[in-house]
């Protein structure tokens, strides 16, 4: 089974092969967000200790960011959907290995928290990929709006849809859970075809690391692409980083309660639905320098926590932050997939992948260093100047207006 571009007739939404892939997106995302708060629910129970959930969880990112890049070379040497079942199937194999270890040793967990992370990284660029394979140019943004939609709801619901299950049964059922969910995650998707569109032989081919290297050439290609990647590693190494370990503090010591830090981080997730629903019809004339201002508003996440304002200033800025997150994000991925070539799309998303994911936790461990070095207030309003100025940078390289390097852009 091969899967082909859509007639432009029809809503993305009622083709079966979108809907399928949908599917397997939201499902792989359930998964990946319930999982730490599952483990945090065992850390209550105290069949897990902070410290064990914290090797876990770090076991995990580090599977994640391992596979990512070999996940994207074999999602452009072979199908994507081959590669994005193998993935979701690693992972679903691994989880049950999880709840055997659970309150028994440590490093079994942490060894099969390696093996999901990996399934969960190696999902990612081959989903990417498929995107831009079930659905033609016009309907890709629309196509990228729905899917990262999926993304923010299952934000929104992991966490209380665990919670719910919890009351019922116990950790170790609800990691059985997440792997039935994985499970999915490798049915769901509709079946591929080779990157070339033709069916993959068995010639021998260039080394892994030279397949790599090609993707990163072909990004070079793209000055925008770089500069937008340069501008988005930043905003998320400095913004996410505030977001993370500054607000948590803030909301405690100054306003003296959790519930500007839960306001919050629910106004960010609102506005990155408000986000995507907005960017899924709205197409900008200048649609690159449209999409890099909106990942400029995540600077007003950091300098809403400067001064002692009022609670609903800081949750209107976070309501912005997560509406212009979107209004980057989705143009963001449709010009990736029109712009790169197809036969290296895979290994350009997982260059995506790796830079912006890969350095949040370096911002994460540095960010409560120097905030004990410089104070709060100093490090927020860097961050927020960073948030600022490198989407403004960005925009100033050739082919950023647009995300293309053809005049006018490059269609839809």
């Amino acid at each position: 089974m091969t899967t082909s571009p859509l007639p432009p007739t029809r809503s993305i939404l009622r083709e079966p092969a979108f809907v399928r892939l949908w599917s397997a997106t939201t499902a792989s995302g359930l998964a990946t967000w319930a999982l730490p708060f599952v483990l945090g629910l065992a850390v209550l129970e105290r069949a897990l200790s902070p410290v064990e959930l914290g090797v876990v969880l770090a076991a995990r990112t580090a599977g994640f960011l391992l596979a990512v890049p070999v996940g994207g070379v074999l999602a452009d040497r072979h199908s994507r959907t081959s590669v994005a079942r193998c993935a979701g199937l690693l992972a679903a194999v691994a989880t049950p290995v999880i709840a055997v270890g659970l309150g028994r040793s440590a490093v079994l967990m942490a060894v099969a928290a390696i093996a999901v992370g990996a399934g969960q990284g190696a999902c990612r660029p081959a989903f990417q990929a498929l995107t831009a394979e079930v659905a033609d140019g016009a309907r890709r943004q629309q196509a990228n709006a729905a899917m990262t939609l999926a993304v923010r709801i299952t934000t929104l619901t992991a966490p209380g849809l665990t919670a719910l299950l919890a009351v019922v049964v116990d950790v170790r059922t609800l990691l059985l859970g997440t792997a039935v969910l994985w499970l999915a995650t490798a049915l769901a998707p509709p079946g591929g075809r080779a990157p070339n569109g033709e069916a993959v032989d068995s010639a021998p081919r260039a080394r892994f690391h030279t397949q790599f290297l090609e993707g990163v050439r072909e990004a070079g290609r793209h000055p925008w692409f770089l500069a937008g990647l340069a501008a988005l590693t930043a905003v998320i190494a400095t913004g996410y980083s505030a977001t993370g370990v500054a607000l948590p503090l803030i909301s405690r010591d100054r306003y003296g309660t959790e519930a500007v830090l839960a306001a919050a981080l629910t106004a960010y997730t609102a506005g990155a639905l408000a986000g995507a629903l907005l960017i899924a019809r709205w197409r900008p004339r200048s649609q690159g320098w449209a999409a890099l201002a909106g990942l400029a508003c995540y600077g007003l996440a950091p300098l809403s926590l400067v001064l002692p304002v009022h609670p609903a200033l800081v949750v209107a800025a976070y309501v912005l932050a997560g509406l212009g997150i979107e209004l980057f994000n989705v143009p963001w991925f449709t010009a990736t997939q029109r712009e790169v070539d197809p036969k290296m799309l895979a290994r350009v998303s997982s260059l995506d992948f790796l830079m912006s994911y890969g350095l949040a936790p370096v911002g994460l461990v540095l960010i409560a260093p120097a905030i004990d070095a410089f104070g709060a207030h100093a490090v927020l309003l860097a961050c927020a100047l960073v948030c600022f100025a490198a989407p403004a940078l960005a925009a100033l390289v050739r082919g950023s207006r647009h995300f293309s390097q053809r005049p006018g852009g490059g269609g839809p």
